[in-house]
């Protein structure tokens, strides 16, 4: 059966819309005759991979953003717990990047360009990755590939919706972050961790937590370098700046890593993380962001699912 591609034309500020004649016939040059449906709402990417694993696709590839691929990928893991699960097992994940943030492809070690996404996905090389599954900000046994914070990351996200793309994916994610600055509120958060049996509670204050399966949210910012996608393991970062002003002047060094190792900057490591906020005054300005999309607010039970997808990278 032919490779399925899920198309946003919407991403990237509606460019992958406007180029997609372009772009389906690279990819078809490499890898044959495919079969292509567009979303046309939110989550509607969600339906499209799952019946097209359902179908039995053998390669699904996500055009579009970081939004996309966790929609895709949410397909994919949903079709394999209906009747259809054994035959949805063996669909694969491929992605071509064509959205503001490209932060998994990041992680993935792919160059934005797309005949290196397309090489990546006809090269037949393959990689078993992790994924996080998640209860809490009104969703039941939902699934991310990338990044899931609470705090700052959901107001980003409600502003990045409304901000111009004219002068690219960084720029309107700084001046997102600006606005989100202003607004937001210290969260003191109960943080509990489950790492290789043994559960502690820890109280972290801080403007954002992330708990990590790779490295890179926000358009390139470097929460977690020492994430690995494969190792069975969630990387929990956290800012130690109870300020604003502190936050700000720390949140700059995330785009080389650096923060990792300063005084205050929370890093630990478990398989199974439980958030809940103790100072509900913040509920409605603490909010999780989940592969850079909102997603409701705490509290929200968080486990890693080993080599949960095959990814053509």
């Amino acid at each position: 059966m032919k490779p399925l591609l899920v198309v946003n034309p919407s991403s990237g500020g509606g460019a992958t819309g406007r180029t997609f004649g372009s772009i389906r016939g690279t990819v078809e040059r490499a890898l044959g005759e495919v079969e292509v449906v567009m979303t046309e709402r939110p989550g509607h990417g969600i339906d499209l991979a799952r019946e097209g694993a359902i179908a039995g696709h053998p390669l699904v590839v996500a055009v579009g953003g970081d939004g996309t691929i966790h929609e895709v990928v949410n397909g994919l893991m949903q079709a394999r717990s209906g009747d259809h699960g054994a035959k949805a097992e063996a669909t694969e994940l491929g992605l071509i990047g064509q959205g503001t943030g490209g932060d998994f492809r990041k992680t993935l070690g792919v160059e934005h360009r797309l005949d290196r996404y397309v090489e990546a996905i006809a090269s037949g090389r393959r990689r078993a990755v992790d994924l996080g599954k998640f209860t809490g900000g009104g969703k039941a046994g939902h699934h991310f590939v990338n990044i899931l914070s609470a705090g700052m990351g959901g107001l980003v996200d409600r502003y990045v919706a409304g901000a111009s793309r004219a002068l690219g994916g960084k720029a309107a994610y700084f001046g997102a972050t600006l606005k989100a600055l202003v607004a937001a509120r210290l969260g003191n958060v109960r943080c509990t961790v489950t790492r290789d049996g043994e559960t502690k509670e820890h109280l972290i204050r801080s403007f954002m937590i992330a708990i990590c399966n790779g490295r890179f949210f926000g358009s390139g910012m470097k929460v977690a370098p020492m994430a690995e996608l494969d190792d069975g393991t969630l990387e929990i970062v956290a800012l130690g700046a109870t300020s604003k002003l502190g936050f700000a002047v720390t949140s700059g060094s995330i785009y080389t890593g650096a923060h990792i190792g300063k005084a205050g900057t929370v890093h630990l490591r478990g398989q199974k993380v439980k958030l809940e906020l103790a100072n509900q005054d913040a509920r409605d300005v603490f909010l999780l962001d989940v592969d850079g999309e909102p997603m409701g607010s705490l509290p929200i039970e968080i486990e890693i699912v080993p080599r949960a997808l095959t990814v053509r990278a």
